[in-house]
């Protein structure tokens, strides 16, 4: 583990591995311990880079809201911080962090060595209603009187065991990790958004696989039906995991894993 400073920010990265660059990257809320069951099938494969986003993790204090190409160029500036510059990578992008990677590959085509997008975010008609300086300074208040009311501390390792058991539960417990994850959560529609918008500017790189991984536990397949059409709108090759929840990565580390290595051509 490192710590890299980006934008004033320290930036906890890992990095293991050897072989062709991927960059995993978490989904709204979650860390670089999420990729964990993951790490021992890529790593005699790849070089493998899992990052925190600001406030997230080990990392520091978010300074700005999040955007979506700038967050791509966090990926771009944690690769050249770790002495990946003059590497492509394979860029996996979980949940939200599918946007993300989406953007990575379409503004940065030459670092782009391919595109795997698992159980990603899908908005087929994005948009918003409020104004985007209303919710993020809402959130901000918001964040500070939970803080000051002890709800991390309370609530937060709990909660987080409950729903995705990690023996990095703790991280949850501090207020910094509860106000990143609700500004990822309020500026969602904005990231969405300016997906919708790059997709029609500028274009996937020629040639560079895409890979779409949806999960699947049973039911009405409403969740499949919009993971398959997000394939398709990109080019891409549409795999499903069974049984998985949202977590893939934690549910079924080998199909993520099989749709990393046969991203890469």
């Amino acid at each position: 583990m490192t710590f890299v400073r980006i934008g004033g920010v320290p930036h906890h990265v890992a990095v293991t591995g050897s072989g062709p660059v991927c960059v995993l990257s978490a989904g709204l809320g979650l860390g670089w311990f999420d990729w964990d069951p993951v790490l021992p099938l890529l790593a005699p494969h790849r070089t493998v880079v899992r990052f925190d986003r600001p406030g997230l993790g080990l990392s520091g204090h978010a300074r700005v809201a999040p955007t979506l190409r700038g967050e791509a160029e966090r990926i771009l500036r944690v690769l050249d911080a770790v002495g990946l510059g003059g590497e492509r990578a394979t860029v996996v992008g979980h949940s939200l962090a599918g946007f993300h990677a989406e953007a990575f590959a379409r503004l940065h085509p030459e670092r782009t060595a391919g595109l795997v997008l698992v159980d990603s975010s899908v908005e087929e008609r994005p948009r918003v209603r409020v104004p985007r300086g209303a919710r993020v300074a809402g959130t901000r208040v918001c964040g500070a009187l939970l803080c000051a009311a002890g709800v991390p501390r309370a609530v937060g390792p709990t909660l987080r065991r409950l729903t995705a058991p990690t023996p990095w539960a703790r991280v949850y417990g501090t207020g910094r990790v509860w106000r990143a994850a609700l500004m990822e959560y309020v500026t969602y529609g904005d990231a969405a958004v300016e997906l919708a918008r790059l997709r029609v500017a500028v274009p996937l790189p020629f040639g560079v696989p895409v890979t779409v991984l949806a999960a699947y536990a049973g039911g009405s397949g409403e969740w499949l039906g919009r993971q398959r059409g997000l394939a398709s709108r990109l080019g891409g090759t549409f795999r499903v995991a069974v049984p998985a929840g949202h977590l893939v990565m934690r549910d079924r580390p080998a199909d993520v894993v099989a749709a990393i290595l046969g991203a890469r051509p």
